[in-house]
């Protein structure tokens, strides 16, 4: 019986031995399945092209999207429509591109953790090649419509403060000082213009609601405690180091139905320059500007009256406008009549109801395009960014504008002005000047010159049909194919 079970026991070790002698063959005959091996990707083969193309399509599958394609220029000819650019014809000189940063704006932006307003700081205002480089912005004296709650510099219960002993800035210090002050370690040469929605109530007469913020008009008894205002604001402002380039008197000094909001007619807006406001920066020595209107090109009358003042014109650098009434060539009759002043296009807003396509042609159309084509230095859309609700806004204020961003928690999203300003800002520095190019319907289009030698042309196809055209420059020419709709900045 051992015998047999030391018989039993030695054949079973040999099958385990053989098995496993098999089993290692196998495994060397067939390893484990592996992962697939990964297949190097083949970057893309950058094309040698002497114009650059950054790309915003209406559908949005393009958003200032550089092209890879060759645009190279050529001394052939073809029977394509052409952008003839001329360096040799210059107009007027660029100040810059960028939005309104209201008390709002500022507090969205604020609210960012420490590392998200950071880099969302770093793409709108640095200048180099990655980011879109803001360069221009307005802010509010006081609060806006967009801001939280109505407030001047100097609000009173009872009374009034002639000597302004009462003035401060403190309300500014939560969230517009500090945001000012990050964006300038950023770009310290942007230019800030400044202007009020309304004077501190005591200073009002006729007031229509909102605790007198809302309609009225400036009391002749204060224009001088008002330009004081002015002053005490620059003053305090510099002593944040924060330097105020311009200020206009009054936002929308026409429209009475705002909150805040100040009428204050073309003569009382010529008396407050000539008797209080120009006097007052002369003795204080400030260098900042005074631009007059603020207000829809409907109403160019009401700039050509001030600047018809002569001793209101001579404290005047020039004339701002909005464009929700109007047509922009109304930028071109001021500038006619007095060529010596400077234009600025200061606000217009893109609301929540709008949509991408037909906001993007528009102020790619009537402002990059439009107002520079009509002697503008600058164009500004109106709020940077909102909360997702559209707000901040005082009871009354707009709730429908949107933000060039929105934010969102820690959540940021860019809408249509974002690209609209981005077309320009990125690519027209201050400094530039405007050349001439053809002015085509369905093409319409804007050319600059930077100080550096460069060349930029700002293309919108206002059909809904791709168009196929030819930019023209030294006797040479480049084609390139717009999709229906889009708007193109080209680069040489």
């Amino acid at each position: 019986m051992k015998k047999n079970i030391r018989q039993f026991a030695f054949v079973l070790l040999a099958a385990v031995a053989f098995f496993a002698v098999f089993d290692c063959s196998k495994k060397a005959a067939n390893p484990l399945p592996q992962s697939d091996p990964v297949t190097p990707v083949t970057p893309p083969v950058i094309v040698k092209t002497d114009v650059a193309m950054w790309l915003t399509k209406a559908d949005q599958s393009a958003l200032l999207a550089k092209q890879n394609i060759a645009l190279n220029f050529s001394a052939a000819t073809n029977s394509n429509t052409s952008i003839n650019v001329d360096t040799v014809t210059t107009y007027q000189t660029i100040d810059g591109f960028g939005y309104c940063l209201t008390g709002g704006s500022a507090s969205v932006i604020n609210s960012l953790p420490p590392d998200k307003k950071s880099a969302l700081l770093k793409e709108l205002f640095l200048t180099d090649s990655a980011h879109i480089g803001i360069s221009y912005l307005r802010i509010s004296i006081g609060a806006s419509d967009m801001s939280a709650t109505d407030f001047t510099y100097d609000d009173l219960v009872t009374g009034t403060d002639e000597s302004l002993s009462q003035f401060n800035i403190d309300k500014e210090k939560t969230d517009l000082i500090p945001v000012l002050k990050s964006i300038l370690a950023l770009n310290p040469a942007i230019r800030i213009l400044a202007c009020p929605w309304t004077a501190p109530v005591w200073m009002k007469i006729n007031t229509i609601g909102n605790n007198g913020f809302t309609g009225g008009s400036l009391n002749p008894a204060y224009y001088d405690a008002y330009a004081k205002y002015f002053v005490k604001y620059i003053q305090a402002m510099k002593a944040e180091g924060i330097t105020i380039d311009a200020v206009t008197p009054q936002n929308e000094p026409l429209n009475p139905n705002n909150n805040p909001a100040m009428v204050m007619q073309a003569n009382e807006e010529a008396n407050f320059i000539k008797n209080n406001l120009g006097p007052q920066f002369k003795a204080a020595s400030l260098a900042t500007k005074i631009i007059v209107y603020d207000h829809n090109t409907d109403r160019t009358d009401y700039p050509l009256a001030v600047l018809a003042d002569a001793a209101a014109s001579a404290y005047v650098d020039g004339s701002a406008f909005h464009l929700y009434a109007g047509n922009i060539n109304g930028l071109t009759t001021v500038h006619t009549a007095y060529p010596g002043k400077n234009i600025y296009f200061t606000e217009q807003y893109t609301p929540s109801t709008g949509a991408f396509a037909g906001d993007l042609s528009w102020h790619v159309t009537n402002l990059i395009i439009g107002a520079t084509r009509n002697w503008s230095r600058n164009v500004l859309e109106w709020n940077m960014a909102t909360d997702a609700s559209y707000g901040p806004h005082t009871n009354g204020g707009c709730s429908t504008c949107q933000g060039a961003i929105t934010i969102s928690g820690s959540s940021i999203s860019r809408n249509v002005s974002y690209y609209i300003i981005a077309h320009a800002s990125k690519f027209v520095r201050p400094g530039a000047v405007r050349i001439a190019s053809s002015n085509l319907t369905t093409l319409p289009n804007v050319a600059f010159k930077n100080t550096d030698g460069s060349k930029v042309l700002i293309v919108q196809n206002t059909t809904s049909n791709n168009l196929t055209f030819n930019i023209s420059f030294n006797q040479k020419i480049v084609t390139s194919t717009l999709p229906g709709g889009a708007a193109s900045t080209y680069v040489w």
